[in-house]
This record gives structure tokens, C-alpha cells and sequence, in this order.
């Protein structure tokens, strides 16, 4: 008979740390915590002792389901089951979450919601159910947990930090999702505790040999111990048990599991199948199912393994795993059968036809078929892998060989969607036998050239997605220009000048006339100059701006990053900030968190380029706090070095140009190298020390960028003439010229007449300059033109008129924060003898504030209340109130009026 189940034995440090977790959770702070080990170590145990101890506290429990793991939102659909009546009644929920939430749990039909929407509206339902009480919430087996669900999860595990809420994760290894979380390792039981164990579970008192064998064995791992030696004998226990190692451990216990389930009669056996194989454990559905089966719940000999309640549960995950695989593959199929005639076909359709799928023994059209729709619901949810999912198995059931080409290239499409490459590449090689037709001939070389670009081979790519143009343009035109601008992209990011005009001519060559098509316009233009046809690339550019500035919602998460090309090609950077400005706010409002840090990016350049800088120090300080909060990879930071050498922060500039050098030689982006060249250029320009500027300058020529190779030309003159290096700077500027000329804007006319002035020594092209920087919002750039100015009069002893320009100079250095750049026009002024005093940018109140801090109170003081706030910055309202309180004690005020006040105006 077995023996009752003992408390947690040598856990008192585990449990210590679980007990401070519920105490702060229940005192008004928010709490995460992953418990992570390997199977049988203890963590359902111990998530079990934080349910039983979180008295006065509500708990929430999901568990990941093996064979759950392909539905969408499945495990984030179990926790929040109990909270969904609240989502009607939740006022403070902004536009679209509520939506957001409904669509992933089928409650309405809708357009796809972006997955970090969804995880802003779950961090608005805990915090709101929070203000009910404290709650905790059990999330155990993650490593089971569906993609969709995991995501979600770890980015809220991220953004809480007010709210009287828990989070408890249960894991083997910690995923991506989870990772940098607050961790618990459980590890292996001390050999007295394990000796305590087993002496609390054994019918009989087991000799000293077997006992020490026993525990030898297990590893201290207490379901080892705990479930080895069930059935077995004393004498086979003392002879038999040395058949595992420390790896198989999780292997033999299920093993073990399985020889008992054998061991039952055959309706037992099937009922215990019949509940492994529905994911959800509701008891309605197993009881249903049974029904057509024949068998009764009554039925004996499961209560160790199963019970019945509220919902079905195992007593440990590797139990339910042992009863599917120790079943035979007839019987897998009679309960799936069962299972799929009695889930209702509109209330959860992705069941229905998951079931249906399990138990079909071969072809089947209507299962296919059926699969295929399922597959469309998860990707309108944001379920890629849940898609990829139901598209592979419904090529595994499609007979004809029409529809199984198209549903092979649709799971490939969705695979590489969802990362999984091999799958991607296994669908792809088997397309290969298969007579295709020109649309689907360009999908499997797309497909082909974005899995040699994941790979980090360009120069395979590039071909391949050219052959995809050539076979979409008759299909599908819209296609041809995407994966023609995708194949741009690639090129211009390897540095090679070669490479990206070729590209750039074969596009040309590729893609019929653009008309009126905004992104034909685009394409058009950035091949034209990077082709050097630069006034028929101006003029797209031109026409394409114009159609860009109105683009829809839709359009602008599509491409509307790739947009800003259209401005920054043809020197218009005041009208890229209107457009990204424009787009960043479509953004923001559709809930696109995952579009966001690309929009943000394109701000930042234009309110760099505008002088804005701590408005752009702000938009790179989101994309970090999105990054962290996602869990997805760093931007480059291009941008982040151009505000550092802009503020002319010599130590911190030079560390992140040798990181950005090295990385851009590892990867083999020639954007880097010029980004980091322009940003070395830039920062040695502003402290006067031009042969570094110079040589920084001429090292990006190693590599060329359609952007950032132009944008480096006004820098290399000014280093060039510094230096006395007249004939690098006569033939920068002529290569400056002719990006400009074509322009039409002031922004290109004034930077080409100052760059012209430095060179010549021209007076009247420094007035010009002037006047034109000035019709501009670039007042970096004017600033530099009154600088330059000043210092050429000073070099001819017009003092006085050289004082007037440069205190121009340093007063706007001064206010936009160009310290390099400031202290060059300080020491030129005190070289006219005028006496100057030695200002700092950017000091004053609030410097004691953290970035996120700054934030929120440049927020408030903007006029935003604490929901708006907490949707700008993904938090939520009470976590905006929790930083008031702390922005409100550092500045000595006491209401946010008074920010108005004590925090200066960025401008």
C-alpha cells in the first residue's frame, strides 16, 4: 500500500525565500521568482507549499501541457480564465487592450493583435484584480508552455513592480522568455533528508545497504525516491536498482510510470489515456468522452495517478506523459476521436481540430482542410508557432498534390515566422520534387534567401531573393517590390560598394515603372542613388515622400521604418521628423509595442539631426526599456553614439566605437563601421583635435554606406581643411555636391554652401549657410555654421564680428548640450579676448532622477494622466504612481504642477 506523501523535507531555504516572496506580495509589492530544476527535483512541491501558504491571498494556477504547446494562448487562457468577467467593467484599460484580450481568447473576431499588446492588457487585468487583494499567480511546467503564452508571461514578469502581485514560474531550464529573472535553483536533496524521505514513504524498515543503494541511485532527487522504488520488492531493490545514471533519471521515472500503468486493467489504462490527451482538464470533456467510450470515472485503481475536481489533474506532469506513450497508437486515436466529437466546434475550434488531427490513421481532406482554417486563427492571434504548427500537420494529411504544395509552402512561411528553421528548411528541400508554378517558385526562393540571411550569409541571399523578384513581378507585383527592397537592404548592409549598386541596377532593371505606388517610388529612388542616377532618384524620392506622409496604420507597421528613406535620401531631415513623428504616434496608438523601437529609432536620428537631444536620448532609453521588457535583441547603437559624440563624451564615445568596430567585423555590416567612423569623426571635430577626426573619417571609406558615407562628407571636409589636407577636401566636397545639388532642400543647400565656404574662404557662402541652416530645424548644424564662421573671422582679426558669431555658436551649443562642440567656441571667443564663463549642458533639477523617473515626469508635466502615462511606457498606472512618489520626495515638490517648475523645458 503506499505511503502518505511526507512535508517538504530539506527545503528550508527554498521555503524561506517562497515566505518573504507572499509577505511582500500580500504588503503591496509586486514579486517574480522562477524555480528551476530538473524533473522530479521538487518545484511542483514547492509551488504546491506557496499555494497552501499564500493564506488571505488569491492564487491563480496554470500548468504548460505537453500536447498543448502547438494552441496559441493556451496556458495564458487557463490562468486568466477566473479574471475574464473583469475585462468589461475595466475602465482604466486603454483603447485596444480590452480588444487585444478578447481576440486571443476567442471572446470576439478581430485583427491580429500585436503579442505585446496582449501582454500590456494582462498586465492591466492583474493590476486591476490586484486592487481586489493581493494575488499570486502558479505557472508551473513553462518548459510545456505554448510560445504565444511564454512571451506574453516573461514581458509581464518584466513590468511589474507596484502592483500586489506574484508571479511563480515552475521550469526545468529557464527559457528566453524568462531569462534574467529572478531566480531559485532546486537542486538535489541533502543525503540526511533523502534518508528521511525514503524512511517516511517505505511500508517497511529497508536494510542499511538498500537504503544507501537507494539513495546512491536517485541522486537526492526526491520523486526518484519516491516513486523507484514503488512496487518493487526488497530483494529487487537490493539487486535491481542499479540500472540508472544521473542523465536518464528523468527517463526511468517515467519508465517507472509507465510499467504501473501497464500493470492496471484495460479500462483504467484507457481512462487514464483519455484524460493525458485532453490538455485543459476539464472535467466536462473527460466525462463526455468517456462516455462514448463506455467507461465510467468511477472506474478504480487511478486515484495515485489522477483526481478528479474542479479540473482534472495529474499528480505530476510525468505521469500524464506516461500514460499517452504507454498506450497503444488504436487507442490514442479512439480518445482523440472521443475528444474531438465532443469539443464544441465554435467555442474552440483549435482543439476540435487538433483532436481530429490525432486520431485521423491517414489522409484525410477534410482534417487537412480543417487544420489549414485553425492555422489562420492562431496566426490572426499572433500564434506563429501555433500556425506552423497546425500547417505541418495538415501537410501530413493532404493527399492531392495541388493543395499539398500550397499548404507545404504556407507551414515553411510560418515556420521561418516563428524561427523554426530546420522545420523551414525540411519543407523547403522536399518543394523541390514538386512542379511549381511562377508565384510559388519566387516563395520557395524568398524563402531560401531569408533563411541564407538568418544564417548570416548575405551574398547567398541576395540572389535568391532577386530570383524571387523576377518570378513575382507577373504574379504578384506588390511581392516583387517587397522582396526587391528586401534584397536592397540586405546588399546596402554589407558595405560593398560593388555589391549594392549592382543590386541596386538589377532592381532597377527587375520591377516595371513604379507609377504612382509609393513603395515602387521608394525602391526606385534609393536603387537610383545608390546607382548614381541621383536627380530621377530625387525626383521618386520627392514623389514618394509626399504619398508617405498619409499612409495608413497598416502600411506604415509594414515598411514605414524603410519610409524614412525617402526623407533621409534627398537631405529633406525636416520633413523626417514630421513622418516619423507622424508614425511613431500610429504606432503608439494601434498598440504595436513590437513596430515600436524601429519608429522610435527613426525619431531619434531626426531629433538628433534637430538638436533635440535629450528628447532623442529619451526615444534610445525606450527602445531599451522595450528591449529589456520583450526580451528581443539590441538594436545597434548607431544612435546612441551619435548622441554621445555629439555631446562630445570622449571616454564613453571611443569604448562604444571599438565595441560597435568589433562587432561590425564579426557580422560583416558595413553599416557599422560607418556609423562608428561618422560618430569618431563627429566627436574628434567638435574637440579640435581634426587628425584624429581625419582619420577616423578616412577609415570608413573601407566600406560604403548609401546613407551614412554621405551624411560623413560634411565631417571629412572639415577635418580635410583643418588638417591641411586641401586635396581630400576638394574631392569630398565635390562628391558632397553632388549628392546636394539634386536635393532642393535647405537642409542639402546650406550644408553644401558652408562645407563650400570652409574650403574656398568664401564669406558670402558662410552668409548663405547661415540663412539657409536657419529656414531649417537643424540646429546642430547651424550652430557649426556660426561657429565656423566666427572662427574664419577671428583668423582675419575682425574680432568684433567674429565675437558675435561665436557667442551664437556657444550659446546654442550650450542649450542643445554639444559640450565638444561648446567649449571649441569658448576658446575661440577667449582667443578674440572676450572673457567667458564655462557653462555645463543640462544641469540643473532633476539629474538626480533614474531615466525611467525622467520619463514619467516629463510625462506628467506634459499633461498626461497616470493611465496615459503608464500606455506610453508599458506600465502600469499604479507603477507610474509608485515612481511619482519618488520623483516627488527628490525634487522637494509635492504636486504635479509644480513639474512645471522644477524641470527645465527640453525644446
Amino acid at each position: 500500500m503506499r505511503q502518505s506523501r511526507p512535508e517538504l523535507l530539506g527545503r528550508d531555504a527554498e521555503r524561506a525565500r517562497l515566505d518573504e516572496m507572499i509577505s511582500a506580495v500580500r504588503s503591496g509589492e509586486s514579486r517574480v521568482l522562477v524555480v528551476h530544476g530538473g524533473a522530479g527535483i521538487g518545484k511542483t512541491a514547492l509551488l504546491a507549499y506557496a499555494r497552501d501558504a499564500a493564506t488571505g491571498t488569491r492564487v491563480l494556477r496554470a500548468a504548460g501541457v505537453e500536447s498543448e504547446m502547438e494552441l496559441a494562448f493556451a496556458t495564458l487562457h487557463q490562468l486568466c480564465l477566473p479574471l475574464l468577467d473583469r475585462l468589461a467593467n475595466l475602465a482604466n484599460l486603454a483603447p485596444g487592450r480590452r480588444e487585444a484580450l478578447e481576440t486571443v481568447f476567442r471572446m470576439r473576431a478581430g485583427a491580429t493583435p500585436d503579442q505585446f499588446l496582449v501582454g500590456l492588457a494582462l498586465l492591466d487585468l492583474l493590476s486591476d484584480a490586484s486592487e481586489d487583494g493581493p494575488l499570486l499567480c502558479l505557472i508551473d511546467d513553462m518548459h510545456w508552455v505554448d510560445r504565444a503564452s511564454a512571451q506574453v508571461l516573461g514581458f509581464v514578469a518584466r513590468r511589474l513592480l507596484a502592483e500586489s502581485v506574484g508571479l511563480l514560474f515552475g521550469v526545468r531550464v529557464p527559457g528566453p522568455e524568462l531569462r534574467g529573472l529572478p531566480g531559485l535553483e532546486v537542486t538535489a536533496l541533502r543525503d540526511p533528508d533523502a534518508y528521511a524521505l525514503l524512511d517516511a514513504i517505505s511500508p517497511a524498515r529497508l536494510d542499511r545497504h538498500i537504503r544507501d543503494r537507494i539513495v546512491a541511485e536517485t541522486h537526492g532527487n526526491p520523486l526518484a525516491l519516491i516513486e523507484l522504488p514503488q512496487g518493487l520488492t526488497t530483494t529487487q531493490m537490493a539487486g535491481g536498482l542499479g540500472l540508472i545514471n544521473a542523465d536518464a533519471l528523468p527517463n526511468r521515472i517515467e519508465e517507472t510510470f509507465r510499467q504501473r500503468i501497464r500493470e492496471l486493467p484495460a479500462p483504467a489504462r484507457l481512462l487514464l489515456l483519455l484524460a493525458s490527451a485532453e490538455p485543459v482538464g476539464d472535467p466536462d470533456l473527460v466525462r463526455g468522452a468517456a462516455a462514448r467510450l463506455g467507461l465510467s470515472l468511477a472506474v478504480g485503481d487511478i486515484d495515485e495517478f489522477l483526481s478528479f475536481g474542479e479540473r482534472v489533474t495529474f499528480r505530476h506532469p510525468l505521469v500524464r506523459s506516461a500514460a499517452y506513450r504507454a498506450a497503444e497508437t488504436i487507442d490514442r486515436r479512439a480518445v482523440h476521436l472521443a475528444l474531438a466529437e465532443v469539443t464544441d466546434a465554435k467555442n474552440a475550434p483549435e482543439q476540435r481540430a487538433w483532436h481530429r488531427a490525432a486520431a485521423a490513421a491517414g489522409p484525410d481532406e477534410s482534417v487537412a482542410a480543417e487544420l489549414q482554417r485553425s492555422a489562420g486563427r492562431a496566426q490572426a492571434r499572433g500564434g506563429l508557432a501555433a500556425a506552423a504548427a497546425f500547417l505541418q500537420r495538415s501537410v501530413a494529411l493532404t493527399a492531392d498534390p495541388a493543395h499539398r504544395t500550397d499548404r507545404m509552402l504556407a507551414a515553411a512561411e510560418a515556420s521561418l515566422g516563428a524561427g523554426e528553421f530546420n522545420d523551414a528548411r525540411r519543407l523547403v528541400e522536399a518543394l523541390g520534387s514538386q512542379p511549381l508554378d511562377a508565384l510559388q517558385n519566387g516563395r520557395v526562393a524568398a524563402l531560401r534567401g531569408q533563411m541564407e540571411y538568418a544564417s548570416g550569409r548575405s551574398s547567398a541571399a541576395i540572389p535568391l531573393m532577386l530570383e524571387a523578384a523576377r518570378q513575382f513581378v507577373a504574379a504578384s507585383p506588390a511581392l516583387a517590390r517587397e522582396t526587391s527592397l528586401h534584397a536592397w537592404a540586405i546588399a546596402s548592409s554589407t558595405g560593398d560598394r560593388n555589391t549594392i549598386v549592382a543590386v541596386s541596377h538589377a532592381v532597377r532593371e527587375i520591377l516595371p515603372p513604379p507609377g504612382d505606388d509609393p513603395l515602387g517610388l521608394l525602391i526606385d529612388g534609393v536603387a537610383g542613388l545608390a546607382a548614381g542616377e541621383r536627380s530621377a532618384a530625387v525626383e521618386s524620392l520627392r514623389q514618394a515622400s509626399v504619398a508617405i506622409v498619409d499612409l495608413p496604420v497598416a502600411e506604415v507597421m509594414r515598411w514605414g521604418r524603410v519610409a524614412s528613406a525617402a526623407f533621409a535620401g534627398r537631405w529633406d531631415l525636416d520633413g523626417l521628423l514630421r513622418v516619423s513623428t507622424r508614425q511613431l504616434a500610429l504606432v503608439r496608438e494601434a498598440g504595436a509595442l513590437q513596430s515600436l523601437p524601429e519608429h522610435l529609432v527613426n525619431l531619434g536620428y531626426a531629433l538628433i539631426w534637430t538638436g533635440d537631444l535629450d528628447e532623442a536620448a529619451a526615444a534610445v532609453e525606450e527602445i531599451e526599456m522595450i528591449n529589456e521588457a520583450t526580451g528581443r535583441e539590441a538594436y545597434p547603437p548607431y544612435a546612441t553614439l551619435r548622441l554621445l559624440a555629439l555631446r562630445g563624451r570622449e571616454p564613453e564615445t571611443v569604448a562604444l566605437i571599438t565595441d560597435t568596430l568589433r562587432d561590425a567585423e564579426a557580422t560583416g555590416l558595413g553599416t557599422g563601421l560607418t556609423g562608428a567612423c561618422w560618430a569618431g569623426t563627429v566627436l574628434y571635430n567638435g574637440l579640435a583635435r581634426y587628425p584624429e577626426a581625419l582619420r577616423f573619417a578616412r577609415d570608413a571609406e573601407q566600406r560604403w554606406d548609401p546613407w551614412n558615407s554621405v551624411y560623413l562628407l560634411p565631417e571629412l571636409v572639415e577635418a580635410a581643411v583643418r588638417t591641411g589636407e586641401e586635396r581630400i577636401a576638394r574631392e569630398a566636397l565635390d562628391r558632397l555636391v553632388e549628392t546636394t545639388q539634386p536635393s532642393g532642400t535647405d537642409c542639402a543647400a546650406g550644408l553644401q554652401a558652408r562645407s563650400q565656404a570652409l574650403v574656398h574662404g568664401d564669406e558670402s557662402r558662410y552668409r548663405e549657410a547661415i540663412e539657409l541652416l536657419g529656414r531649417t530645424r537643424m540646429r546642430p548644424d547651424l550652430a557649426r555654421a556660426h561657429l565656423l564662421y566666427g572662427e574664419w573671422l577671428r583668423r582675419l582679426r575682425r574680432r568684433i564680428e567674429a565675437r558675435e558669431q561665436l557667442r551664437t555658436a556657444y550659446d546654442m551649443f550650450v542649450s542643445i548640450g554639444m559640450d565638444g562642440f561648446a567649449e571649441r567656441a569658448r576658446r575661440e571667443l577667449l582667443a578674440t579676448g572676450e572673457s567667458v564663463r564655462k557653462r555645463a549642458a543640462g544641469s540643473g533639477a532633476g539629474d538626480e532622477l533614474t531615466a525611467q523617473e525622467r520619463q514619467i515626469a516629463l510625462l506628467v508635466r506634459a499633461g498626461l494622466s497616470n493611465p496615459e502615462v503608464g500606455a506610453r511606457l508599458f506600465i502600469s498606472p499604479r507603477t507610474v504612481e509608485w515612481h511619482l512618489r519618488s520623483v516627488f520626495g527628490k525634487l522637494g515638490i509635492d504636486s504635479r504642477r509644480q513639474l512645471r517648475d522644477v524641470l527645465p523645458d527640453s525644446g
